[in-house]
């Protein structure tokens, strides 16, 4: 099989590799589209230090089944069976485990971070069976491979405990933000406004049915309040970066939360008296829960919106390299490309470009150009 393999920081080749077989309690997955993660893209160029020469990466996935190990059918999947995978492997018996709350199980792996784990930008990857999360055949096949972005949005407002009330600002509007106001929307949030400095992207929220407001048009803070009636009681800082955080901090209204759940900056300086003098709550967010991918994935097949705004690029193994250096460069403003290894179909090529979207400014999501959009999938 053919796979997209990281020689080096800002090196990926297309190799031949032999085809993967189902092991007792896996299956073996044909895969129709992998998404680019920033993640994937700071392993790339080697910022974050997680990727590794010889890996094949991606996470953001969907394919139908072609092989079930022994037991899996235990699970009611077939083969031919259309999936999305949940990319975090974890013991099943801790009690972070038993409580839903995989992302924090200490002897966590996670699919296209481990480097022993061969991935998702391959013609075929197997996974643990309970990875593997059944999707329906009226879903259009390329949203399973939006899943996993999206459920890493829920799972910020979940943290972020949002509700009806709340008063919401997202900081930067890529993939993960567009996925944390989404997920706001999705727990009855009916105030929510994003901060995007890139006029496509705020076109793209703005067919999500998103208010978008451009940072550099005047003081965030009365951008923001005008729009949503007061200032925000919640935030996410859907980038991470020191400016962003403080800036997170400094608009949101005294007593209120800001999610953290973009990872720009690792260690980034915090105004400590935005926070301590005036009792705001900082909260981490990091991927999700089993039960909450599962939802994801079957809200993403039920609901009205037209999640294909969220592609804007498809690409074939040939042309992911190039895609990659165009994204990482800034030369590429696409907010989700998805890589086709098996070639782009041409259902989905009459629906969108297949190679990435022209550069219209510095890549990124945050309030500061040059910033992108991250998420990082833990160990």
């Amino acid at each position: 099989m053919r796979a997209l393999v990281m020689k080096g920081n800002w090196q990926l080749e297309v190799e031949d590799l032999p085809e993967p077989r189902a092991a007792q309690g896996e299956v073996a997955i044909s895969v129709i589209a992998t998404g680019i993660c920033g993640s994937d893209l700071h392993g790339f160029t080697g910022e974050n230090g997680r990727r590794f020469p010889g890996q094949v990466m991606g996470h953001e996935t969907v394919g139908r089944i072609t092989q079930l190990g022994e037991g899996a059918a235990e699970s009611g999947l077939a083969e031919g069976r259309l999936v999305t995978v949940n990319p975090v492997i974890s013991c099943g018996g801790c009690d972070a485990c038993r409580a839903d709350a995989q992302q924090r199980c200490p002897s966590r792996r996670v699919i296209g971070v481990d480097p022993a784990i061969r991935s998702a930008f391959a013609e075929t990857m197997t996974v643990p069976v309970a990875n593997a999360v059944a999707l329906p055949e009226s879903m259009p096949e390329e949203y399973g491979a939006l899943v996993e972005p999206l459920a890493v949005g829920h799972h910020a407002a979940v943290r972020g405990d949002c509700g009806p009330d709340d008063r919401v600002l997202v900081i930067g509007g890529g993939p993960i933000g567009q996925a944390a106001a989404l997920g706001a929307l999705r727990l009855g949030a009916q105030r929510v406004v994003v901060s995007e400095p890139h006029p496509a992207r705020r076109a793209l929220l703005g067919r999500l049915g998103l208010r978008a407001v451009d940072p550099g048009a005047g003081e965030l803070d009365a951008l923001v309040g005008e729009l949503l009636g007061g200032r925000p009681t919640l935030t996410f800082d859907a980038v991470g970066s020191e400016g962003t955080v403080g800036e997170a901090l400094n608009v949101t209204d005294l007593g209120g939360r800001v999610v953290l759940v973009g990872m720009h900056s690792p260690r980034p300086v915090l105004p400590a008296y935005a926070v301590s003098t005036q009792e705001r709550s900082l909260i981490g967010s990091f991927c999700y829960s089993a039960g909450e991918f599962t939802r994801t994935a079957r809200w993403a097949a039920e609901t009205d919106l037209d999640l294909s705004a969220l592609i804007e690029g498809r690409v074939d193994l040939s042309g992911a390299a190039g895609s990659f250096t165009g994204l990482a460069r800034g030369e590429d403003q696409a907010s989700k490309v998805l890589v086709h290894p098996h070639g782009v179909p041409d259902s989905a090529a009459s629906t969108a470009a297949t190679q990435p979207c022209a550069p219209t400014a510095t890549p990124g999501t945050s309030a500061t150009p040059g910033t992108p959009d991250s998420k990082e999938a833990p160990k």
